[in-house]
């Protein structure tokens, strides 16, 4: 069984940048996909970003070009980097690890305002 836990989340004006991280414990060589979710107010939780174990990166549309995913095996984490925020962008933000099944953390909120 795999845990993650996020932390990183804020306050941000528009325009300005957050970095958000998602520690990894426990059987962590067993998962296949991670990813990030965000859920906004009374909206379904959404994709935003997920990078698989042979490298690959996929970008929801929204973000593309202002978010970027990283994977560091070696600390167990997943980023995402978060840069051009747009109040749109508040949301409280998921991590989730795929090791056959789905590994949810906490969230963390984000909230862009000025």
């Amino acid at each position: 069984q795999v845990q993650v836990a996020e932390s990183g989340g804020g306050l941000a004006q528009p325009g300005g940048s957050l970095r958000l991280s998602c520690l990894a414990t426990g059987r962590t060589s067993m998962v296949i996909v991670w990813s990030w979710y965000r859920q906004a107010p009374g909206k379904e939780r959404e994709l935003i970003a997920f990078v698989a174990d042979d490298g690959r990166k996929e970008y929801r549309d929204s973000v593309k070009g202002r978010f970027t995913i990283s994977r560091d095996s070696a600390k167990d984490t997943v980023e995402l980097q978060m840069d051009s925020l747009k109040p749109e962008d508040t949301a409280v933000y998921y991590c989730n690890a795929n090791d056959g099944n789905d590994c949810w953390g906490q969230g963390t909120q984000v909230t862009v305002s000025s």
